[in-house]
This record gives structure tokens, C-alpha cells and sequence, in this order.
């Protein structure tokens, strides 16, 4: 039986990973604090603070497949020191964030990437990660540069935002969309795309995203899969900024809202990742699954991005009272 060690696999992408490996009949262990959750039914814990000695004692054996979910140079390179020599295949969980460039679109994993000089920032510290795998691993490493991963329990918040919003119903602030897009990778098609890379023993670096798509054509596809009829109030950049409207996500922000000079970042080239069989469901699929989520959860719960009914309420007065 295949072994499949998941280094995490109680947070949100771990799990699914788990859960993707269990269904090729892989024998899966997850080794983590479990402080985020438990893993799938069928994979075994071992828990364990990474950072401890002796953190990796309890691993016994050769892995077919190890699956790296951290960017904390304390937490990769032990790894890799521990279980290189004892991993058939590793596949290190990286992200677009790598890039140096956001200004350029239908760029590839040739890009020139972030220098890892500051391993305090998220992409840096990617950056510094693949480097430490690939020399270590060579030809036995994936690096899976992801998008910006959406679905079912996403904890971020972003992509369900606005169709939990458009359900609710009511005028939406919305920003400008000429010139935006969304790009991102459903969480079950990132996971299947991992199980199968381990499998198959596959190796180099994918922008594992999945298709560009304008930010108009986002918002009428989730205006359609939320049944929304209502009416979407656009307002400037310059406006938004003007009454502390945030990019991207966060506490008071319109999620997957980017400045126009980054488009760059939503429209990567993902031609590699779909040549190797990468699934990418049609998003009314990925915003439907979402909806089913953010109902589940409770529309008008507390959230980690986007905009309260309160705050909304106040700026789209303010945008029906002067010049927007």
C-alpha cells in the first residue's frame, strides 16, 4: 500500500489533501499539533510540534509521496532533513505570491520571483522554501505555485463574501470592473491535482490556478447562482480608498477587488498545470459550492474579509449623497 505523509492535514488545505489521498487507497498520515481540526476519517495523526526535537521520531519507514504545506524556513528545512532521503515523492505547497511582478499578464513559472530576504513576508519565505526543496529533493519535487485557493470552508473569506452577499440581496457596492479579473483554484481540484502528482511521481513547478475571468463576468455568474435581481452600485478606486475601503481582503475591504496595475496577478498562465490533466470546474460550480458553504455557516456570521451590513449601509449612502 502507498504511504502518504501530510505535514499538516487538520487545517483547511491539509485536510483536503488527506482526503484526496485516502481515495486512491493510499494508507495517509498527517503529522501536526491539531490545533486547527482533526483530519479526515481514515487518516491516521501523530501529533507533534514541528518545531520540537525529535518532532519527526514517530515516522517511521519509507513515504511514497510527502506533502509540504508550511513557508516558516524553521518548519521546512527540519523536514527535509528528517525525510528527503525517505520520500520517493514531495510536493511543496507554494503560492503566486512568489512573483516579483503583478504588472504582467499570462505570465508563466519562468517569472522572475521575490529575492527571500525578508522571511517575514509570506511570498519571500515561499520563495526561500522552494529553493531549500529543490535542493534537497531535485527531480523528486513538485512545487505547486497555487492561486488563490476557494471552496467549502474557506477560512479567508474572499470568494464566498460575494456570493453570501448577492444572497442576501439588496443594492451591493461593488467597485469598478473594467480591466479586473478573478483567478483561482477550486480546493478540491487543488487536492485531486496533488494526490495524482504523487502518484504519478511528477515533478517542476505549475502555477496550479485555474482560468482567468473578468471580474464582471464573476459577479453576473454569482449574481446567477445566488438568484440575485437586485442592483450593483459601482463606485470608483479613488472613491473606495477616500472612505478606508481595503483591496483584496481583511476587515472592511471588497474581497478580490486589486489596483488595475496588478491585474497581472490575476491572470497567470496556467498552461502547464492543464497540460498535466489540472481540473479546473467551471466556476458557477466553485461559487455554487461556496453558497451551499456560506449558508451552512450562516450568511450574517462574523467574517475575516469584506464589508458588515452596517459598513455597506453607510457607504452606499454616502455614494447616493455626492459624486462617486
Amino acid at each position: 500500500m502507498r504511504r502518504v505523509l501530510v505535514l499538516g492535514g487538520t487545517g483547511w488545505l491539509g485536510r483536503a489533501i488527506a482526503r484526496s489521498a485516502l481515495r486512491t487507497g493510499a494508507e495517509v498520515v498527517c503529522l501536526a499539533r491539531g490545533e486547527s481540526g482533526v483530519p479526515p476519517a481514515g487518516a491516521r495523526l501523530i501529533r507533534a510540534d514541528r518545531r520540537d526535537p525529535g518532532a519527526y521520531d514517530a515516522l517511521s519507514g519509507d513515504w511514497d509521496h510527502v506533502v509540504e504545506l508550511s513557508y516558516q524556513a524553521d518548519l521546512v528545512e527540519p523536514a527535509l532533513e528528517a525525510l528527503a532521503d525517505r520520500a520517493r515523492h514531495w510536493t511543496l505547497i507554494s503560492t503566486m505570491s512568489v512573483y516579483r511582478r503583478n504588472d504582467q499578464t499570462g505570465a508563466n513559472e519562468t517569472a522572475e520571483v521575490l529575492e527571500p530576504l525578508d522571511l517575514s513576508d509570506y511570498g519571500q519565505a515561499k520563495v526561500a522554501a522552494e529553493r531549500a526543496s529543490s535542493a534537497r529533493l531535485g527531480d523528486r519535487l513538485a512545487v505547486a505555485r497555487a492561486g488563490l485557493i476557494v471552496g467549502p470552508g474557506d477560512p479567508s473569506d474572499r470568494f464566498g463574501y460575494w456570493v453570501a452577499r448577492l444572497h442576501r440581496g439588496g443594492p451591493v457596492l461593488i467597485p469598478q470592473t473594467a480591466r479586473r479579473y478573478v483567478q483561482v483554484i477550486d480546493v478540491g481540484d487543488l487536492a485531486e491535482w496533488v494526490s495524482t502528482t504523487g502518484l504519478e511521481g511528477r515533478a517542476g513547478v505549475f502555477n496550479v490556478t485555474g482560468s482567468s475571468v473578468p471580474l464582471a463576468e464573476f459577479l453576473t455568474s454569482a449574481a446567477a447562482v445566488s438568484g440575485y435581481d437586485g442592483e450593483l452600485r459601482p463606485v470608483s478606486d479613488e472613491w473606495l480608498l477616500r472612505h478606508d475601503v481595503h483591496y483584496w481582503a481583511g476587515p472592511r475591504s471588497l474581497p478580490l477587488w486589486l489596483p488595475v496595475a496588478d491585474t497581472g496577478f490575476a491572470r497567470r498562465d496556467n498552461t502547464a498545470f492543464l497540460a498535466t490533466g489540472g481540473r479546473v470546474r467551471p466556476i458557477a460550480e466553485t461559487l455554487q459550492r461556496a453558497l451551499d458553504d456560506e449558508i451552512a455557516r450562516g450568511p450574517l456570521r462574523p467574517r475575516r474579509a469584506g464589508l458588515t451590513a452596517e459598513e455597506e449601509s453607510d457607504l452606499l449612502r454616502l455614494r447616493d449623497d455626492g459624486p462617486h
